[in-house]
């Protein structure tokens, strides 16, 4: 299966590919994309990749999910996905970076893998004057609402990790929420944590555009992902 791609281009040796789809792809459609990517590059006929794109709106259920968790049925299409963690929601607004790697080359880690993409959405957050967090105990990066005119200890989501490794190649990988509609969070529980909400960066008053977004990303890339021991894997409590 072909990608739907505007742009398509190659880091140095020691980066992955990368490619930027302009429309928003479907879901069953990206995954299918994945398994063909994953399996070529284990085989060693392609190299690895970073997949920027959007979805149509939808939402997907995680190895973990609870059936309770979706909350309206008939809003959106739900995919049952491998990958793990719980409900989550995609849409336009919001840029999802599928992540294959070689962790078979990169070493075999998948918690340091985890924090890596973690760390990787709090350097891109950084570059837009936004302070992502982790918290113990909540997969994701979390923002402290307080400064922009919340109550103290009002946290919101602002990007999601959800993975999966097969025969030691990652797919699935993160989103980010610059610009979706966040109404549409409310047809589930996101990540299964009700007590907490989701926000944007736009949300929070940083209008910047995807194609911004995804600039950001690729100058946080290189610091985390190929520069050993550069992220501290250090939460919140």
């Amino acid at each position: 299966m072909s990608l739907p791609l505007t742009e398509t281009d190659t880091l140095p040796p020691a980066g992955p590919e990368w490619r930027i789809s302009d429309q928003p792809v479907p879901y069953p459609d990206a995954v299918a994309a994945m398994e063909d990517r994953v399996a070529a590059i284990r085989a060693g006929t392609a190299p690895e990749l970073v997949w920027l794109l959007e979805h149509p709106p939808l939402y997907t259920a995680g190895t973990s999910a609870k059936a309770e968790d979706l909350l309206d049925h008939g809003r959106f299409p739900v995919f049952q996905t491998g990958r793990g963690g719980q409900y989550t929601y995609h849409g336009p607004g919001q840029r999802v970076a599928y992540v294959m790697l070689d962790l078979v080359k990169r070493g075999p880690d998948v918690h340091r893998y985890v924090t890596n993409l973690e760390e990787w959405i709090i350097r891109t957050l950084a570059l837009f004057n936004i302070r992502g967090e982790r918290r113990c105990g909540r997969v994701g990066i979390w923002v402290d609402k307080q400064p922009y005119g919340g109550l103290p200890g009002q946290e919101d989501k602002i990007g999601a990790i959800g993975v999966r490794v097969r025969r030691g190649v990652t797919f699935h990988g993160i989103s980010l929420n610059v610009d979706p509609d966040l109404s549409h969070f409310g047809g589930i529980v996101p990540c299964g944590i009700t007590q907490f909400g989701v926000t944007s960066m736009h949300a929070l008053g940083h209008l910047a555009s995807l194609h911004e977004v995804d600039a950001a990303m690729r100058d946080a890339w290189d610091g985390v992902f190929e520069t050993p021991g550069s992220a501290v894997d250090a939460c919140i409590r």
